[in-house]
Formats: C-alpha cells, sequence, structure tokens
C-alpha cells in the first residue's frame, strides 16, 4: 500500500506542474521560453546557411517568430556578450532591414552595412572581428533588387559630396553586366562576397578550415525573399 501510495503521489506532482504551466499566463510562458538562447549557436557553416534562409522563408509567408520573444530578456541576456552565427555584409538602403528580413533576435547577427554592399577595410576589419572573435559561421554578401547605388554607377551623372567614391567599388559588376540592374547587382554580389574571400587571411584561414562558409544572394523588394547566387 506505501508503494501504491507514492507512486499515486508522484502521479499527482506530476499532473499539478503540467496543470500550473497550463494556467500561466501568456506572458510568463514566453519569458520561460525566452531563458532558452535565440541564437543558433554551435551550427555548421551549411546548418547557419539554411537557418537563414528558413527565417527568410518565415518573413516573406509574414510569419516571423521573433514577434513572440520578450525582448526585454534577450537584451539582459546580450549585455556581457553576443553569439551570432552570421554575419551578413548588406546594403544601406532603407528598405533592407536586415534582422527582420531573416527573422532573427537580438545578438543572432553580425551586420555591416553600406550603399551598394560593397568591400571596404572598414568592412573586412569588422567582419573578420566577426569570424575570428565571434566566430560566426556563415558570411553572406546581399545585394537586393533595385539598388540605388548601383543604378547611379551606372548612370555615372554627376552627384553631390562623396557618393561617386561608390562607382569605382561597383564598376567592375556594371562593366560585365550589359546594361542590365538585375544582372549588375547580382554580379555585383557575387564580386564582393568574392573579394571577402581573397583579401582577408582572417576569412581565407576560417574558410579553409571548414568553419565558415562565404556566399552571396539577392534579396527582392517585391517578394521579400533572398536567392542565394
Amino acid at each position: 500500500m506505501a508503494n501504491d501510495g507514492g507512486v499515486d503521489r508522484r502521479q499527482f506532482l506530476r499532473a499539478a506542474a503540467v496543470a500550473a504551466v497550463v494556467a500561466m499566463p501568456a506572458r510568463s510562458v514566453f519569458q520561460l521560453a525566452a531563458r532558452r538562447p535565440f541564437a543558433p549557436t554551435g551550427l555548421t557553416p551549411d546548418e547557419a546557411f539554411s537557418e537563414l534562409l528558413a527565417g527568410n522563408r518565415r518573413f516573406a509567408a509574414n510569419q516571423l517568430t521573433t514577434i513572440d520573444r520578450d525582448l526585454t530578456t534577450r537584451r539582459e541576456q546580450t549585455v556581457e556578450k553576443q553569439e551570432p552565427f552570421a554575419g551578413i555584409l548588406a546594403c544601406a538602403d532603407s528598405r533592407v532591414v536586415v534582422e527582420l528580413l531573416f527573422d532573427q533576435s537580438i545578438g543572432s547577427l553580425f551586420v555591416t552595412r553600406v550603399a551598394g554592399n560593397i568591400v571596404t577595410p572598414e568592412i573586412i576589419g569588422s567582419l573578420e572581428y566577426a569570424v575570428a572573435v565571434l566566430g560566426i559561421r556563415a558570411l553572406l554578401v546581399l545585394g537586393h533588387s533595385n539598388c540605388g547605388a548601383v543604378k547611379a554607377a551606372m548612370k555615372t551623372e554627376v552627384v553631390p559630396g562623396q557618393i561617386s567614391a561608390l562607382y569605382s567599388h561597383l564598376r567592375p559588376a556594371i562593366e560585365r553586366s550589359a546594361g542590365n540592374i538585375t544582372t549588375a547587382i547580382e554580379i555585383n554580389a557575387k564580386g564582393q562576397a568574392e573579394l571577402l574571400r581573397s583579401s582577408s587571411t582572417v576569412i581565407q584561414k576560417a574558410v579553409a578550415a571548414g568553419t565558415l562558409k562565404v556566399s552571396a544572394g539577392v534579396y527582392s523588394l517585391a517578394t521579400g525573399k533572398v536567392a542565394l547566387t
């Protein structure tokens, strides 16, 4: 009888625990979930790219998961450290909201942005930090449709200030595009990715060691989808 009573008591306690979670307010449930890490660390390079593309599919389908997360808790978790799983070199265009279009939260992505998503010494240094210190597994150069920087460089019109300083970085892609803006944007993304691979010994070593993958992609402003190139 004592054994039966012990079993009954354990069953009762388990049932009570389940009932407590079910009855818990929605916000409390989200707070419990928020204690788990949001950034999918420990991924292989291929898995990291798969995570990026899966997030983009959710974004394009209006099925974002980040909106259900407790961002206050996430901020608290990332005060002392960051553990991004991917780095992104994107255009500065206001329509390319990188974390949103990959459905990622605070601390998941290391993002650098400059008009035309071009590689400069400052960009290389920033991404080398993400590779060597933070240990990112994926590095994506992200162009986008209807890119104003590429269009301006194709026209080579007189512009104010230092805007034309971008043109020399974009010229190689434009010269191979036969005047097609879509082609120029894709070639530029690929070319900048190759420049990262070839001009940084830090990135080269990580790629050779199999701990990093570098790729290029283009984001469609119309569909919300990212296509790797």
